[in-house]
């Protein structure tokens, strides 16, 4: 099973160009079948999963998920999600990468009013990315806050059970990872690594980078495969962390 990771389209970083992605979007369609968390998987099953719920997942990528009938996992923070806004798209896309956070207050992520929209499609499944987006590994972590607050806040402003967890930056250690599995099913890092199911690898779901695409099908080539195969072999055997 492959899971994906991306973050942006049309952005100045951790993003992709908007035709490469259409055409990559385009390609999945046709080859494999996207998936939410589940045990029973169909032939060539993949999930894509879209880090932080940044406003142009609204206004670019879910536009094209729609389009291409493809579910994808929208991992959010709910510190930086307003209930709505009256900002103007020209201000809440304005920034680059690295001002989107400091900036929220501008709406520059999706709102809750934005994501009961998109979870009316049944094509996305908002998960939790921790709290504050903090890396879980910092010593000032309220592992509480980042997990289970995260949890509960999103449950009640949506009407939605989160069952799944992406770690922020990809970091987390044993303690950190026993903790998660108190309180979510299925959790997701960084690792460009593929999965036999939901189970993961060590019951932590490897995601393959697909930020910075250059055509629609690299990532999938029989060479990235092989890699990403071995990749999940070595973990198995010497551990995720």
């Amino acid at each position: 099973m492959i899971s994906t990771m991306y973050h942006h389209v049309n952005s100045d970083r951790c993003s992709n160009n908007y035709e490469v992605f259409e055409a990559h979007l385009k390609y999945v369609s046709e080859n494999f079948t996207s998936v939410f968390p589940k045990k029973e998987l169909p032939k060539h099953p993949i999930c894509l999963v879209f880090d932080d719920g940044y406003y142009d997942f609204y206004t670019l990528i879910f536009p094209l998920l729609k389009k291409y009938k493809i579910k994808a996992l929208l991992a959010v923070t709910p510190k930086y999600i307003l209930d709505e806004t009256d900002k103007p798209d020209s201000l809440r896309l304005s920034y680059e990468h690295n001002d989107l956070f400091q900036n929220y207050k501008d709406a520059t992520f999706c709102t809750y009013k934005e994501l009961k929209e998109m979870l009316k499609s049944n094509l996305i499944q908002v998960v939790s990315h921790s709290y504050s987006h903090k890396n879980l590994l910092e010593n000032d972590v309220d592992l509480n806050q980042e997990l289970v607050e995260s949890k509960n806040i999103l449950e009640k402003k949506l009407g939605i059970i989160v069952e799944s967890f992406v770690f922020p930056f990809g970091k987390y250690n044993q303690k950190v990872l026993n903790e998660t599995r108190k309180h979510y099913k299925y959790s997701f890092r960084i690792g460009n690594a593929v999965n036999n199911d939901f189970h993961g690898v060590n019951d932590v779901i490897y995601r393959i980078d697909a930020d910075n695409l250059t055509q629609a099908d690299e990532i999938f080539s029989f060479s990235h495969m092989l890699k990403f195969r071995l990749k999940a072999l070595s973990k198995k055997i010497v551990g995720n962390t």
